[in-house]
């Protein structure tokens, strides 16, 4: 079986070759340097974006409610005295 891809490129120095095996300048590693393929149908892009989620949703802090700073939540009374009932913090009203 013939590779596809000819051309490789080392990871400690940078260098390009056709070696399959090691650089010929420095000896390290090689890897194909060109992308994966690209298709406009993902198949499996549903189940990245799920992932993805799950993961952002481990690390992220309980949601909090913008606004509700010196307020009390479930009541919504005002917990700081200085403005009236009807507006909020950035003077819009709340009602």
């Amino acid at each position: 079986m013939v590779s596809r891809w000819r051309l490789r490129k080392c990871v400690l120095c940078g260098a390009y070759t056709l070696r399959n095996d090691r650089c010929p300048h420095c000896g390290g590693p090689v890897r194909v340097p060109h992308p994966s393929k690209f298709s406009p149908e993902d198949r499996y892009g549903k189940y990245r974006r799920m992932m993805r989620r799950q993961l952002l949703a481990s690390c992220r802090a309980p949601p909090t409610l913008r606004g509700a700073v010196g307020r009390n939540v479930e009541s919504g009374e005002e917990g700081s005295g200085s403005q009236p009932a009807t507006q909020g913090s950035e003077g819009y009203s709340t009602l």
